[in-house]
This record gives C-alpha cells, structure tokens and sequence, in this order.
C-alpha cells in the first residue's frame, strides 16, 4: 500500500487526513473508498475538471498526464504546475501529499 497525506480542505476534510492506497489505483478512487468525497461530475472518465488535485509531493513519481488530461487541465480552476485530474493519477509506490482545490469550475456540487 502506498500512503497518500491529504492536506485540510475546509468542506471535504477539514482535519486532512492520511489514506493507504493501492498501486495501480487513481488518487481519485483512494480518496472516494476512503470518504473523501471529491467531486467527479464526470464519473472518472476524464470528461471534466471537477477531480482536480495538486500533487504537491510526489508529483514526479506518476506518470505523465496524456493529451486528454492537459486539455482538461487548461480548464481547471487554480491550475498550477502540481495540478492533475485525480481521476488521471494512478498511484505508484512512492508516498503522495495531495492538496484539494478549494473551488472546481461546477457551480453545484455533485453531491455523489
């Protein structure tokens, strides 16, 4: 299992947290099995911006984003060069600190 740190986000983990998840998962999934619930209006399937995360330590240990994910990025709101779609992000065996935006660009929450 590899550890991911969940910075404080005031809505979704207000307290951070510290998750375990599985090589091959994305970030994503670790933090939804473990009730963080990011929003992902599109289902993970890369259709959207709403699972955007920062990847503050660790960002050089995954893979590449593809053309798709950097075409969704350029939408995020408060894009930065540690952003990656969560949904995207398949964790590796190398420890992750992750930050969750305050605000994605859905005016509603999908409330999953």
């Amino acid at each position: 299992m590899t550890r991911i740190v969940v910075l404080p986000n005031e809505n979704l983990c207000p307290e951070g947290a510290v998750i375990e998840a599985t090589p091959g998962e994305s970030i994503c999934r670790a933090l939804l099995r473990n009730d963080i619930e990011i929003e992902h209006a599109c289902e993970l399937s890369c259709a959207c911006t709403t699972c955007h995360v920062y990847v503050r330590e660790g960002y050089d240990a995954l893979e590449p984003p593809d053309d798709l994910e950097d075409d969704y990025l350029d939408m995020a709101w408060g894009l930065d060069p540690d952003s990656r779609l969560s949904c995207q992000a398949i964790v590796g065996d190398v420890e992750l600190v992750v930050e969750i935006p305050r605000y994605t660009i859905n005016m509603v929450s999908e409330q999953h």
